[in-house]
């Protein structure tokens, strides 16, 4: 046998491949190891974060006007600010007001500042505690009020969703306090269309609505809500969303994207039980508002007392306020048909309040509409 040189010590592993490559292969299925371990390790991590630490946060500077019990009423106008003021109307519906002023960039307050308005609102709703399970939509007008004669009684109005109702319902109430109405996605004949969320409520009995009720405590758990609305796209939900999130984990952008979007989603909001089953009842299965039977701060609340310009958008794909459900408002508002613009973009629910292309398209436009109604009337 010849004994090694000092030549051959110097040898690398090119040199003597069937020497080192059983160590070489080793060592790379330990570093892929690692690697395999290292992604794990954050996909579970940035998932923690998403689900328990991540919560709801406004993107434009803002300051709280009034605290009350239902609301953070929020300005964000600059100083010196003039004209009509603009109150955002944002949904009660399960989420925070986020979806109103969602990312810099991507926010609806943002836009509406960019275009024309000055001064501008946000009722940002509190979540239900247990002592106000028993709260009924006319405390919420009545707050709504409040945050109205607090700017000096004249306003307009921008309901988005859950919103739009509210915000119609008060403009009935006080037809001369508001100067114009938006109704965005708003649920307004909800006997209209043939959306899932009509089918829904249609489809189990009051019972049922009332045991969540019940096992919420007298609230209506947004964790529950929360749950119904991912089961309506379960794999979308529960499987999908998770293997985006793993293949895109080292992507820095996606990343960002996904976490804005579920400090949001994933952050539900609780509301009193009673003020629940009354919208439940009395709006989504007997129609009231559209039907001029709803009772509101003690007077019958007739869509028909509104009369000042209103504009209707609805998105093509919503699922869960139908074109229909919006647009058939016009039958009932008392104002005159060439002061009501009725507008149907592409895109679902989501979309018409924090959608790029509805912020940059859609939104523009309607700043610009409510800053010409707030003129003063030749």
């Amino acid at each position: 046998m010849t004994k090694p040189t000092h030549a051959d010590a110097k040898k690398t592993p090119k040199d003597g491949v069937a020497f080192f490559w059983p160590l070489a292969a080793a060592t790379q299925f330990a570093e892929e190891g690692l690697d395999f371990y290292a992604k794990n390790f954050k996909f579970m991590s940035e998932e923690v974060k998403i689900h328990h630490e991540l919560r709801p946060m406004l993107a434009t500077p803002n300051q709280v006007l009034l605290d009350l019990r239902t609301m953070l009423f929020r300005d964000y106008s600059a100083p010196g600010a003039a004209g009509v003021p603009t109150i955002v109307d944002a949904p009660y519906a399960g989420h925070t007001a986020m979806i109103a002023d969602y990312h810099k960039g991507q926010s609806l307050i943002e836009t509406l500042l960019a275009n024309g308005l000055q001064r501008v609102f946000l009722t940002d709703w509190k979540s239900a505690t247990d002592d106000m399970k028993d709260l009924e939509i006319d405390q919420y007008l009545a707050e709504i009020n409040v945050c109205i004669d607090e700017l000096g009684g004249r306003v307009n109005l921008v309901g988005l969703c859950q919103g739009g109702w509210m915000s119609a319902m008060y403009a009935a109430r006080f037809p001369e306090k508001v100067v114009s109405l938006v109704l965005a996605g708003s649920p307004i004949d909800t006997d209209a269309g043939d959306g899932p969320i009509k089918q829904m409520v249609h489809s189990y009995p009051a019972t049922f609505y009332e045991d969540l009720v019940s096992l919420g405590g007298g609230l209506m758990r947004g964790e529950l809500m929360l749950r119904g609305w991912k089961n309506m796209q379960p794999e979308q939900h529960y499987v999908l969303e998770h293997i985006d999130l793993y293949e895109h984990i080292d992507d820095p952008a996606y990343v960002s994207k996904t976490e804005t979007f579920e400090r949001w989603y994933e952050n539900p909001i609780d509301l009193p039980g009673r003020w629940y089953l009354q919208a439940i009842t009395q709006l989504f299965r007997e129609n009231r508002l559209a039907k001029g039977t709803f009772i509101g701060l003690g007077r019958q609340l007739s869509l028909a007392n509104i009369t000042c310009p209103a504009y209707l958008l609805a998105g093509e794909t919503d699922d869960i306020t139908t074109k229909e459900q919006v647009f058939d408002a016009e039958k009932y508002l008392g104002t005159p048909k060439p002061k009501i613009v009725k507008k149907l973009v592409p895109g679902g629910h989501i979309g018409l309040f924090m959608g790029a292309r509805n912020l940059k398209e859609t939104w523009p436009e309607i700043a610009c509409w409510i800053a010409k109604a707030s003129l003063p009337q030749q």
